[in-house]
């Protein structure tokens, strides 16, 4: 299993942290540029609070179908569309078939971050989504399997950060769920078109989702 790696990256300079992550940088020109870059995070640290009024539309998913709609911004959700790309593609690799469905624990929700109180969280804005789980269904008589699945996951089944980032188990089911979770994020922390910010278990408060967003700087803390 490979060791849980706590970074941040800001353009060409990458800061190793400890487990409590720097807070976040200001606007990085590398990165290229996104619609809502220009917008202030700052805000009171305490009382009450407005987010800025941004376009959002309901969005169900293009690749992939989420469970429930998100509300997002129409550029976070080509962000999501991208995505989504991903996870058929690494998905059939692992399981012979994309996922039916995705759950999510939220993606717009007016509040600060909770470890940076007089910042705006990515949530405010439309920009972020929180995933807790992929959700399969059995695979189709007579399809292709990858050789290696196990022939309980021929069976629909269901993926978790919580349960398979860092398995209970050894045992070749759980192997292969955590193969898929790394592979993923993987190949979408390798992609600079996607998301900037990934958080999953070893940020605080996450042990249950990965954090997708697209602030205006890089941080990764997996």
């Amino acid at each position: 299993m490979r060791l849980v790696s706590v970074i941040v990256l800001f353009g060409a300079l990458t800061v190793a942290c400890s487990s409590h992550a720097e807070a976040p940088p200001p606007v990085d020109a590398d990165l290229g540029s996104y619609a809502l870059d220009a917008l202030s995070r700052t805000v009171a640290a305490t009382g009450p609070m407005r987010c800025p009024a941004v376009p959002r539309g309901s969005f169900t998913g293009e690749g992939v179908r989420w469970k429930t709609p998100l509300s997002v911004h129409p550029a976070f959700a080509e962000r999501l569309a991208r995505f989504e790309a991903v996870v058929v593609e690494v998905a059939t690799q692992v399981y012979g078939r994309a996922p039916k469905r995705m759950a999510h624990l939220g993606s717009y929700n007016c509040r600060r971050i909770r470890l940076y109180p007089d910042l705006l969280s990515e949530h405010g804005i439309a920009n972020a989504v929180d995933l807790s789980a992929f959700e399969f269904d059995a695979l189709p008589r007579g399809a292709d399997a990858p050789d290696e699945l196990p022939k309980a996951l021929r069976r629909a089944f269901r993926v978790t950060v919580l349960d398979h980032w860092t398995p209970k188990r050894d045992d070749a089911v759980s192997r292969l769920h955590r193969r898929f979770l790394v592979e993923l994020t993987d190949r979408l922390v390798a992609r600079g078109d996607i998301f900037r910010v990934l958080l999953g278990p070893a940020y605080p408060g996450h042990k249950d989702h990965f954090h997708f967003d697209c602030a205006p700087y890089r941080l990764v803390v997996l």
